[in-house]
């Protein structure tokens, strides 16, 4: 994934220590079933600052949350960042391995990443705020 600012950086992010052990799984885990996708996903978890869960501020995307982003200069949307057994596109509930669901794990309002979408060609997606996830959904 290509994923950086118009400067050339990446942008920061930040994923509780808990979420980072369970997407590190999912990613090892499907590693030879869909290189691609876990590559990305492994890409951002990488480089990610890792926080205690009870020191993650508040507003940083997590398993959960819920985004308003646009990509390029599209209408915003709004879309909850889930794992892969729980997405569902109809519900708005973008699974962390799709291309778009990487790019929005750890930012927060404000953040811009370039990612490149199925096709190859290279977007812009612009987090506009984020809403927390209920206890619960972080807890699964």
């Amino acid at each position: 994934m290509t994923a950086k600012t118009k400067s050339g950086r990446r942008p920061a992010i930040t994923i509780a220590r808990s979420e980072h052990e369970r997407l590190s799984n999912l990613a090892d885990r499907l590693a030879e079933r869909d290189p691609h996708a876990a590559e990305q996903l492994a890409a951002e978890l990488d480089r990610a600052k890792i926080v205690d869960d009870a020191r993650m501020a508040p507003g940083i995307l997590r398993m959960g949350s819920f985004a308003e982003f646009r990509i390029d200069d599209e209408a915003p949307q709004t879309a909850e960042l889930v794992f892969p057994g729980d997405a569902d596109i109809s519900r708005q509930r973008i699974s962390v391995l799709t291309p778009v669901g990487a790019a929005l794990l750890g930012l927060s309002a404000g953040q811009s990443i370039d990612w490149a979408g199925r096709d190859g060609r290279v977007r812009r997606l612009s987090v506009i705020a984020v809403h927390a996830a209920p206890q619960a959904a972080q807890a699964s």
